[in-house]
C-alpha cells in the first residue's frame, strides 16, 4: 500500500503545481528566469489574472432609499449633478452590494448659501447574518430640493 501511496502522491502535487501555470508563464527565481516545471516544481508559479468589470457595466446602478437598515452610518458621494431646472441632484457613490449597504436614507439641509446632502447606509434588517462578496458598486440616487439650487453650493454631509 505504501508503494502505491507515494508515486500517487508525488503525481498528484505535480498536477496541483502545473495547474496554476498558464503556457508561457514565468517564475522569479534565484536566477530571476526560467518556468516551472515538472523538473523543479519547487519554484512557485506566476500568472496574470484578467482584471475584473464592474458588475453595472460603468453605469451606476439607480437607488433609492428603504429605510429600516441595522446601525446605518454616514457615506461620502463622488458628485451631486444639478438637473436642468436645478429642483433636484443626481448623486452618485461607491458602495457594496445588497444587503450588506442599502441606502437608508437621504438628508438635505438647505440654507441661502449651501445644500448640505448625507447619504445614510446600513446592513439590510430584513436579512439575519449576510453574507456578502467585497466588490465595489456604484450607485445613484435622485435628491429632490425645496428651492432651485441657484448659486448655492453642494455639500457632501459625510465629510
Amino acid at each position: 500500500m505504501r508503494t502505491i501511496a507515494i508515486p500517487l502522491l508525488t503525481g498528484t502535487l505535480l498536477l496541483a503545481l502545473g495547474c496554476g501555470a498558464e503556457p508561457g508563464a514565468t517564475t522569479a527565481g534565484p536566477a530571476g528566469t526560467g518556468s516551472a516545471t515538472a523538473g523543479n516544481p519547487s519554484q512557485p508559479v506566476s500568472h496574470t489574472v484578467a482584471p475584473r468589470t464592474e458588475p453595472t457595466g460603468g453605469v451606476p446602478k439607480p437607488t433609492r432609499p428603504q429605510g429600516h437598515t441595522d446601525k446605518p452610518r454616514k457615506v461620502r458621494w463622488l458628485s451631486a449633478k444639478p438637473s436642468k431646472d436645478g429642483r433636484s441632484l443626481r448623486v452618485t457613490w461607491w458602495s457594496g452590494v445588497e444587503p450588506c449597504h442599502v441606502l437608508d436614507r437621504v438628508t438635505v439641509r438647505e440654507t441661502a448659501k449651501r445644500v448640505t446632502v448625507t447619504l445614510w447606509e446600513g446592513t439590510s434588517s430584513k436579512v439575519k447574518n449576510p453574507i456578502c462578496i467585497a466588490i465595489a458598486v456604484q450607485k445613484v440616487t435622485t435628491v429632490k430640493l425645496k428651492a432651485p439650487l441657484g448659486d448655492r453650493k453642494v455639500v457632501d454631509g459625510a465629510r
